[in-house]
């Protein structure tokens, strides 16, 4: 039988001549000692009154689930109790963070990266951001997973930097043309509309998912689409007006983002302070910029939003039919009942038809006009599985009977009677198609909820040849980035074609000077100059125009870095069909050793710096990266992206 033990009987005297000191029976929870900190850290009431009444509640306290019956619950008690109020205004409670397959992170088990391995391969502003928009902040588990944080570098962080990168070559353009220093231009009322929509477009609420989009907005649609004026192609007074609007827009997004991206931030805005003016020696000493009410413009905004989504829709249907943005197209029509949309899409016409490589568009709000009309497509899977032997019938009159007027119906409820049976917008989709001269081949169409657009997707050999003058273009551009070129590096480009005469020569000498233009790069019709320095070489067969014939380019810089890949860029001959890419290994000699010597040269010459790059045998067998590259020369290595 287990002896009990008492302290009771033992007292102490005091040191301070005040009693005897005893145990009592009268025992809290240790969490109440917790509780009591923000009286007990300033002495209260005993000293200090007037600091804590200054700051009590706290603006913020910050915590993980654990802590709900315990700090959390013993602060509100005892605030509560006392002044009959919470003890803070603002609380954010944490989840726990778990290894990616959901178990518990531990260190005998090793089932979690190494933070500062994170750190150090995305920077500490990436993992921040990627923590502040998972359910830890929300109180919920989060499995970590590396890979997003890497998708946060990549949709935020990455176009961060591209679009202050563009705006710092492009400044440097313009005091070099201007033979001044570049200074901000206000922003006129009645400006340029894609100017006005811009800066009202930075209102980031719940910061990553908006500023996702808003990144992809200034990336994909303001600096795109305003790429010539940005790089002084429309005169140098447009280029500084949208060079300050550029300039405004990443200043104020700095000072957003201080508090949770606070080093890139800061990166950024050590670069863009004199530019604007700022006194402040860090953004962290910047107050948040308030909203510029004059700037919002609902009408801009709602055009804007008009041509996005046209944009979108002719995209989708490019999409779908495999065609490069390279090649143009004659026609697209939009269609919608709204007046003030088909204006708005008509007044942006220029930046829609630009953007989209698109000879013409028309507006309408008459769809029986352009044969337009509502198809509907059964989903055999699940009618069958629910109706059985009457899903035939279903489908027949789904196929033969069905008015317009139902389908449209259907649309806009989502639910269809049709033989007795309720059928729903999972069962049966319905898509817009032509009717009579507008059911030929070379129309395609697409919808949202309340517009159609119907795309003319027939080729000639016009369109094909400004296609063919565009992809070699693009080659040009990705030999410069191969040779690790900016914006104002100087290059020259020399190129052969084979057979003399061929359709591919034709093109070029009839596109020579836009060529030259969009690349910024003189081009000349023969072989480098004997004992010039090549920096990347590229030889390519192009077969999107039948027999148009191949092409050899050469690339030199006049005062650019040489590209780490010119030692061995003979060894590729490219071979491109506008879908695949492949690469045959032809150098005798071969320099190259390891398999990632090749896979940085495929990346190098085709521009694959992002996403997955495998390599296949003709035969379609993998190849290894323990593959031995001296077997691989004199065959043809299959590039899957």
């Amino acid at each position: 039988m287990a002896k009990i033990f008492s302290v009771d009987h033992i007292t102490i005297p005091s040191r301070t001549g005040r009693g005897v000191l005893k145990r009592v029976s009268e025992v809290f929870d240790c969490w109440f000692e917790s509780g009591s900190m923000p009286y007990a850290q300033n002495h209260y009431p005993f000293e200090r009154k007037k600091i804590f009444e200054e700051n009590f509640p706290a603006d913020f306290i910050a915590e993980g689930i654990d802590q709900t019956r315990g700090w959390f619950y013993t602060l509100l008690v005892l605030s509560t109790c006392l002044f009959g109020k919470p003890p803070f205004k603002n609380l954010i409670c944490n989840g726990l963070v778990l290894a990616e397959d959901g178990s518990k992170m531990s260190k005998r088990k090793k089932n979690y990266p190494d933070p500062m391995e994170i750190v150090n391969k995305y920077g500490a502003d990436a993992l921040r951001l990627y923590l502040i928009n998972s359910p830890v902040v929300r109180g919920e588990n989060l499995r970590f997973r590396e890979s997003g944080v890497n998708e946060l570098l990549k949709d935020v962080f990455l176009p961060w930097f591209n679009a202050y990168r563009f705006l710092a070559q492009n400044l440097k353009t313009y005091e070099s043309e201007s033979g001044a220093p570049f200074e901000l231009v206000p922003l006129a009322k009645d400006g340029n509309v894609m100017d006005r929509w811009e800066m009202n477009e930075y209102r980031l609420y719940a910061v990553v998912a908006p500023l996702t989009r808003f990144f992809d907005t200034l990336t994909n649609c303001y600096i795109r689409l305003n790429r010539k004026r940005i790089k002084g192609e429309s005169g140098i007074e447009e280029q500084a007006v949208a060079l300050s609007v550029l300039c405004r827009v990443l200043s104020i997004i700095c000072r957003l983002m201080a508090p949770f991206t606070p080093f890139f931030s800061e990166y950024v805005w050590q670069h863009l302070k004199q530019v604007v003016g700022a006194t402040e020696e860090s953004v962290h000493f910047c107050l948040v910029p308030k909203p510029n009410e004059d700037a919002i413009d609902e009408g801009v905004e709602r055009s804007v939003q008009a041509m996005r989504s046209v944009m979108e829709l002719v995209r989708v249907v490019r999409d779908r039919k495999g065609i490069a943005i390279k090649y143009p197209l004659k026609e697209m029509i939009v269609i919608n009942r709204d007046a003030q949309f088909l204006d708005d899409v008509d007044d942006l016409s220029h930046y829609i038809l630009s953007e989209l490589n698109v000879r013409k568009l028309v507006v309408s709000s008459d769809k029986e006009k352009y044969g337009v009309r509502l198809k509907a497509e059964p989903n055999f899977r699940l009618l069958g599985a629910r109706l059985k032997g009457d899903q035939k019938k279903v489908a027949e009159y789904l196929k033969k009977e069905i008015s317009q007027a139902e389908l449209a119906q259907f649309l806009n409820e989502g639910k269809l009677v049709v033989v007795g049976y309720e059928l729903t917008s999972e069962e049966v989709s319905v898509s817009y198609s032509g009717m009579g001269d507008q059911a030929a081949t070379h129309h395609e169409y697409h919808s949202d909820v309340n517009t159609i657009v119907v795309v003319d997707v027939s080729e000639d050999d016009t369109l094909l040849e400004e296609g063919l003058a565009r992809e070699v273009t693009n080659r040009i551009q990705k030999l410069r980035k191969a040779a690790k070129l900016v914006q104002t590096d100087k290059a020259s480009v020399y190129c052969t074609v084979s057979p003399p005469g061929c359709k591919l020569s034709l093109v070029l000498d009839a596109h020579k000077e836009k060529i030259q233009q969009a690349t910024g790069t003189p081009m000349f019709f023969e072989t480098p100059p004997t004992g010039m320095k090549v920096d990347v070489e590229l030889a390519e067969a192009q077969a999107k125009i039948k027999d148009a014939g191949g092409i050899k380019i050469w690339l030199v810089s006049e005062n650019g870095p040489q590209s780490k890949t010119s030692a061995k860029q003979d060894e590729l001959l490219v071979l491109y069909n506008g879908k695949s890419l492949s690469v045959r290994l032809t150098t005798k000699d071969a320099k190259m050793e390891k398999y990632s010597d090749l896979l940085y040269e495929i990346r190098s010459a085709f521009g694959l710096w992002s996403g997955s790059v495998k390599l296949a045998m003709e035969d379609g067998k993998l190849v290894h990266s323990t593959s031995p590259i001296g077997k691989l020369m004199g065959k043809t290595v299959n590039v899957v992206v």
